[in-house]
């Protein structure tokens, strides 16, 4: 792709805000048209649907931050002069083509275009039908900016596929297709690294623990658990089981203290045998596989572990690799806990719910990736790019 000025990229980018600024009375009636037309059996989903005047602003907002932002592109890495005078730069370099799909989140449409644009890629939108009226007049605001300044609308598309067109395509592309990013549950991922051609890099799934240990603060405890449960069930970083270490000072009263708090908040509750014992009233886990499920509902499952090990290996068995928790006062602990818990984003002390791009400093995000490769955690507008080595030579062979 040819490469963008930067002050180009940044002045589609204002005429941008100043659309979603001007227009919001045209967005909000086609949400209302997706919001009325969508079953609220999935209140996770539906929640996520939702765009209000709030939510606009948080689009202004994300535009505002990739506009303020450096460019990413052209960035030395690495520069070097060989013995024989060859001269070696490695620079950062866009990835091309990205097709992001995605489910219910108008905001993505904003979020995910921006970050790839402002880092010279092309991105293909598969929103989900459930959000096909707000998608279509997101994207028509973006052909308007990028046609404002001379610039082709093919830079940001939305695809209307269905399920059979999606993985046609997939399998078929209609132009080279450099990266996609399936951002949602596991039968979307499973069903894009079944069909996908190109490099896939996997984003979304939650299925986030807390560990306390037998030196945590309760109180602090019970905060935590209670912000990353409760804040908001829609979110990816939001926690779904609990872990406490079986020797955890009045073991039987903080799990009850934990259970009446829990449930006073509307959380169901699962637990495993041995925290059943003292839990006599709550059902147990139905199988194993609980254990793997990302709930996206007030719901969680509490259990009970001997030792920081078995929480650990507990963690690296089932969680999604997004984010984990351990509650402790011990710094040697808490490294311990972090060094060996094999997820993107681990903490002490502190909720899940800050593995967010905004919260952690990245600005906007195009996904919170659970991948090793290229990157892990919340993908912003330094991750969206790859890299391209520039070798300048004066006649030289390899001999």
């Amino acid at each position: 792709m040819k490469l963008l000025k930067t002050d180009l990229k940044n002045n589609v980018l204002q005429s941008m805000i100043e659309l979603l600024d001007t227009h919001r009375a045209e967005l909000l009636s086609a949400n209302k048209k997706d919001l009325e037309a969508f079953s609220k059996d999935d209140q996770a989903m539906y929640d996520r649907l939702i765009v209000d005047d709030k939510k606009i602003d948080g689009m202004i907002t994300a535009v505002k931050e990739v506009m303020s932002q450096d460019d990413p592109i052209g960035k030395t890495i690495s520069h070097r002069v060989l013995d024989d005078g060859l001269e070696i730069t490695n620079k950062t370099a866009p990835f091309g083509t990205i097709m992001i799909i995605y489910e219910s989140r108008p905001d993505v449409t904003i979020e995910a275009a921006v970050l790839a644009f402002k880092a010279n890629n092309k991105i293909l939108l598969k929103g989900g039908k459930e959000a096909i009226y707000s998608n279509k007049v997101l994207v028509n605001f973006w052909h308007q900016a990028l046609n404002a300044h001379g610039l082709d609308s093919s830079y940001i598309q939305l695809l209307t596929l269905n399920r059979q067109e999606t993985q046609d395509f997939l399998k078929n592309p209609s132009e080279p297709l450099d990266l996609i990013v399936p951002r949602g549950g596991e039968r979307l991922i499973q069903f894009v690294k079944e069909h996908a051609r190109c490099a896939v890099l996997i984003s979304g799934r939650g299925n986030n623990f807390l560990f306390v240990d037998k030196t945590a603060d309760w109180e602090k405890t019970k905060t935590v658990i209670l912000n990353a449960k409760t804040d908001k069930i829609s979110a990816c970083n939001a926690l779904d089981k609990i872990l406490i270490q079986k020797d955890v000072p009045d073991y039987a009263a903080k799990l009850k203290d934990l259970e009446a708090l829990l449930k006073a908040h509307n959380v169901s509750i699962l637990v495993d045998s041995e925290t059943q014992k003292t839990l006599q009233d709550e059902p147990l886990i139905p199988n194993d596989n609980v254990w793997v499920e990302e709930f996206l509902a007030l719901k969680c499952v509490i259990g009970t572990v001997e030792s920081l090990d078995a929480a650990i290996e507990k963690i690296n068995t089932y969680s999604g690799g997004h984010s984990a928790t351990i509650m402790t006062n011990s710094k040697e602990k808490a490294l311990q806990f972090m060094e060996d818990v094999d997820c993107a984003a681990v903490y002490q002390n502190a909720s899940t719910r800050f593995t967010d791009g905004g919260k952690m400093g990245v600005g906007a995000e195009l996904a919170i990736s659970t991948d090793k490769l290229h990157h892990r955690g919340p993908l912003g507008l330094n991750e969206l790019v790859t890299n391209k080595y520039y070798i300048f030579g004066d006649g030289h062979i390899r001999e």
